[in-house]
């Protein structure tokens, strides 16, 4: 059986499509490794062919699909350097529903890879399916086994062996995805951490080392913020006012403890901190569900968590982010992790923005209400959102420059400015929860974080980057016992303060 032209141009779409890929792979940032095991290299030989080829069978146009399979690669190269220059982190696997996410919330994402790129590569694939498909004609040995299947069957048949070829030794990864992505390369590196999402979490939580029997006397209200990026950027510059955090200086001054907290993240992924202070459980017990834990437990994945230990003291629990609930499935998830009620975006309305977001102030006399109208004690889990970025996406008022600092900054700094100005919400948002817990009828007790550090990578060339710790102060009242100040990890917070609060 003669072979046709057919069978020819599907081989060399293909080995041009492969070649293609490493020339694309070189864009990365961090750029992988030549050197890196056979093994590795098998693994994105094989996807890239086996994608190839799948688009090749589908529309029957080998080149546009050798075109069509670059681009997305590209596209997913432009996301990892968007992602690796705002939150120094390559893009993993667990990342994938940032796509998703993105059409369901593209100011939270879009802006990070610029509106300009985006709209370029929309429009950009759209033309070349266009012209591929017309261009390209469909040849009519199409379906002869001496044509173009036969040729794709080859494709298939040999991406599928070295796909098997580089399952079979099994490439170790570390977790941390820049050191994964330079040994091992984008797509293998994909790969793994996509196997490794199947295996089975077994992790231990400081929450387990808590008393069982409740504590003698009234029970305190207990009062969590995970404030949305917040830190103290005094120390990058001096001519910052000092009475921007005026309330946390008083919060901490008559605090029982405070210090400094280490993060899971840096300038996003909130649900990291968010994660490890509701279970107790440090990210070295996490493998792979280090980076998006709320995947595992939408599953099934059955967790202690702080909530569920309050509510075993006859806590109520309540959860208030005046975002949409499903936003990282936190509608299914918060109530596997014992929350009795979750209060997002609709308990508010758009009176209460503040900027693009609900107000802390606002978020802050929820709180209020909920307190107010509390029978027995309450614990209350905020997550806030007005400081959320991305911050470029303000403008500077003409008035924010006097209120904010004493010596105005450099030039490049209005994501700093922009920063302040919600930042200077927040502070009040800790003051109006203070006043309201102080005239409680019964003890209550406050522990303020932040999740992360902001994104503004501007301002961090010019100024000097933080180190990615954050602030937290826990308060009580009446208050007892000498302050603490000590340094501590996210995971271990919850139990530092239920010690406090409870004794």
């Amino acid at each position: 059986m003669a072979v046709d032209e057919a069978f020819g141009s599907v081989v060399a779409a293909a080995l041009a499509g492969l070649a293609l890929s490493v020339v694309i792979e070189r864009l990365i940032e961090p750029r992988p490794s030549w050197v890196r095991p056979w093994a590795a290299w098998a693994l994105h030989a094989g996807l890239c062919l086996l994608a190839y080829a799948g688009v090749t069978l589908l529309l029957g146009r080998p080149w546009f699909a050798t075109a069509a399979v670059s681009a997305v690669f590209l596209t997913l190269v432009l996301v990892n350097n968007a992602k690796f220059k705002a939150l120094r982190e390559p893009f993993v696997f667990q990342d994938y529903e940032y796509f998703t996410d993105a059409i369901r919330h593209p100011r939270l994402y879009i802006p990070f890879l610029g509106w300009g790129r985006f709209f370029a590569a929309a429009a950009g694939f759209v033309l070349a399916v266009a012209v591929g498909l017309w261009m390209e004609p469909v040849p009519g040995s199409r379906f002869a086994w001496s044509g173009q299947w036969g040729g794709i069957a080859a494709v298939l048949a040999v991406g599928a062996l070295l796909l098997m070829a580089g399952n079979r030794k099994r490439q170790a990864v570390s977790f941390e995805p820049l050191r994964d992505v330079r040994a091992l390369g984008l797509l293998a590196s994909l790969w793994r951490y996509a196997q490794e999402e199947r295996a089975p979490v077994a992790a231990v939580s400081t929450l387990d080392a808590l008393p069982l029997q409740r504590p003698e006397g009234d029970l305190p209200h207990l009062v969590a913020v995970q404030s949305e990026s917040f830190f103290d950027p005094r120390p990058l510059f001096a001519g910052i006012r000092p009475e921007v955090l005026a309330g946390f200086d008083r919060l901490k001054a008559d605090a029982a403890a405070h210090g400094k907290l280490q993060v899971p993240a840096w300038g996003a992924n909130t649900v990291r901190t968010e994660f490890a202070f509701l279970t107790g459980i440090d990210e070295d017990g996490l493998g792979v569900h280090r980076f998006n834990p709320y995947r595992a437990v939408a599953r099934g994945w059955r967790v202690p968590s702080l909530a569920s230990y309050l509510k075993r003291l006859g806590y109520r629990t309540v959860c208030i982010h005046p975002y949409p609930a499903s936003f990282y499935q936190r509608d299914r998830v918060y109530p596997r992790l014992a929350f009795d009620e979750f209060l997002d975006i609709r308990a508010f309305d758009d009176t209460m923005r503040f900027g693009p977001y609900i107000g802390d102030t606002a978020v802050a006399e929820k709180v209020a209400a909920i307190l107010g109208e509390a029978a027995g004690p309450v614990f209350v889990f905020v997550i806030t959102m007005e400081n959320h970025g991305p911050l470029h996406l303000e403008r500077v008022r003409p008035s924010d420059v006097d209120a904010l600092y004493s010596v105005p900054p450099p030039d490049g700094c209005d994501d700093l400015t922009i920063y302040l100005r919600h930042l200077r919400n927040a502070d009040r948002m800790i003051a109006k929860l203070r006043q309201t817990l102080e005239r409680c009828a019964r003890p209550a007790s406050l522990c303020w974080f932040g999740d992360h550090v902001p994104i503004m990578p501007s301002v961090y060339e010019m100024l000097g980057a933080p180190n990615g710790e954050v602030e937290y102060v826990i308060w009580r009242n009446p208050a007892g016992g000498p302050m603490r100040m000590q340094n501590v990890g996210a995971p271990s917070l919850a139990a530092v303060w239920l010690r406090t609060a409870l004794r």
